[in-house]
């Protein structure tokens, strides 16, 4: 019964969302056309032709396939509001994209810029709205004694001591805990002598099966060692499996971060534990579509800039205007990266003679504040990044990424600690986390770690979130060398 209303309430939530998306879209190109709206130009009353009837197909199917890939429809109360809401906007994100294409596609003459945004901020809006009625709704009920599951820990240990506490401290989330399971009875009669733990110990581990003959049981969290209780954590999930109870499992690691990665996936009909995998194709099909439109728009819209930039060097020193290197790259691929050249022609040699005043003291890297190899208008363009635009071509050419750890040379990847390497497993970038945190003011060790923070947590969104951040960072220049 109870899984038969959460069903109820995922296919209504997901009809919710689809009757939001119809209905803002109907308003803004049958009932609102009179409009001009955001300074857009007005435009002709709709009228209903045989080619609006595919297009708005194309579009309902586009917006369910794009709220189904996006969006986490299941009730779980561990899921945060935050993690719904950042869902959410990358749907209605993409939905308002999916309405440009088949608009542009089908001549919907009601749709201009103005309206577009109108629809993602009413979609987004809406949606915000009803996630946070309901969620208010199941938060007041749960207060008030209802819609509660009942929860069985299996462990007692400072890893069910902590869940145990954060349970209590979120009433809201709706769980009584119905007691413990200890692994030993050793183990239960230390934890019976804790203080201020909700529930009591109903048993250990050989008793798990009476004790959910006659306990009211909705769920069980796992709290076991898995590297000492391997098998005790197998017989739990066949007991769950048996009586069709929810499992989790938070089992007490040794070191959790080694596990943050973790996918469950199939290969050749076996279920398979993935813990580093490569990035969904997906997002990385994404991800290089928006580096060959952003690299190529970029080219063209700066070409002016950069003409400019060529003339001033090539009148002010003697050289090349551009600066071709060797740098490491995807999986120790070498590539020849360009820039536009802002030291003296002369300048690896003169990098011997410097080395004893390099400033970052804990890696191979070479920075140095005041570094009389930069030219005059070098000084410049290091300042403001513009040296760093001719990478656009290695971004176009599939060298590069516009976000990614910063491409090294040869003889410091020779020189790397073995945690560092993590960076050689995915392209290089013009920007990175780095790049916005001080760049020159940032330690080698912390420039490292924040690169493999990035690899760990990569997202298309994230891309996105660092280059906008990256353009305050480069016009104050903070940190530039």
């Amino acid at each position: 019964m109870i899984r038969l209303r959460h069903k109820v309430l995922i296919h209504s939530f997901r009809v919710l969302d689809q009757l939001i998306l119809i209905a803002v879209a109907a308003l803004i190109i049958y009932f609102r056309p009179e409009i001009a709206l955001l300074g857009g130009s007005p435009v002709a009353p709709a009228t209903y032709r045989m080619g609006d009837t595919i297009g708005v197909l194309l579009l309902g199917l586009g917006w369910v396939g794009i709220f189904a890939y996006c969006i986490r429809y299941k009730a779980d109360r561990f899921v945060a509001l935050t993690t719904q809401l950042k869902d959410l906007l990358k749907a209605t994100s993409l939905a308002s994209f999916w309405l440009v294409i088949v608009s542009g596609i089908f001549s919907f003459r009601s749709i201009n810029t103005g309206n577009i945004l109108l629809f993602w901020a009413a979609v987004t809006f809406a949606g915000v709205i009803s996630r946070f009625a309901l969620r208010m709704m199941l938060m007041s009920a749960r207060r008030s004694g209802y819609n509660y599951r009942f929860l069985l820990v299996i462990g007692a240990n400072s890893r069910a001591r902590e869940v145990a506490a954060r349970i209590d401290d979120r009433p809201e989330l709706g769980y009584k805990i119905v007691g413990y399971v200890a692994e030993t009875p050793a183990t239960q009669e230390a934890w019976q002598q804790m203080p201020g733990i909700p529930g009591e110990v109903l048993g250990v581990l050989d008793d798990l099966q009476s004790v959910l003959k006659r306990e009211r049981v909705d769920e069980m969290i796992v709290c076991l060692p898995v590297d000492s209780r391997f098998s005790d954590i197998v017989k739990v999930v066949q007991l769950a499996r048996d009586l069709g109870i929810v499992l989790r499992l938070m089992p007490e690691l040794r070191d959790n971060t080694l596990f943050k990665t973790l996918h469950l996936e199939e290969f050749e009909g076996e279920q398979v534990v993935t813990l580093f995998r490569e990035q969904m194709l997906l997002q990385l099909l994404a991800k290089r579509m928006v580096d060959t439109v952003v690299s190529l728009t970029a080219l063209i819209v700066l070409a002016p800039l950069m003409i400019t930039v060529a003339i001033l060097i090539k009148t002010s020193s003697p050289g090349p205007v551009l600066f071709a290197q060797d740098r490491v790259g995807m999986n120790q691929r070498r590539f020849r990266i360009y820039k536009f050249r802002s030291m003296v022609v002369d300048a690896e040699e003169k990098k011997q003679e410097l080395a004893h005043l390099n400033e970052i003291a804990d890696g191979p890297a070479f920075k140095m504040k005041n570094d009389p190899r930069i030219t005059r208008i070098g000084r410049f363009i290091r300042k403001t990044s513009i040296d760093e635009l001719p990478q656009l071509f290695n971004v176009l050419h599939g060298e590069m990424s516009l976000v990614g750890p910063r491409p090294p040379l040869p003889e410091e990847v020779k020189k790397y600690e073995w945690l560092f390497r993590k960076r050689l497993s995915v392209k290089p970038g013009i920007t990175c986390v780095w790049q916005i945190s001080g760049r020159s003011n940032t330690s080698f060790e912390r420039w490292m770690e924040m690169d493999n923070e990035y690899i760990d947590n990569w997202s298309i969104w994230l891309d996105l979130e660092i280059l906008v951040k990256t353009v305050p960072a480069v016009l104050l220049g903070r940190g530039a060398a």
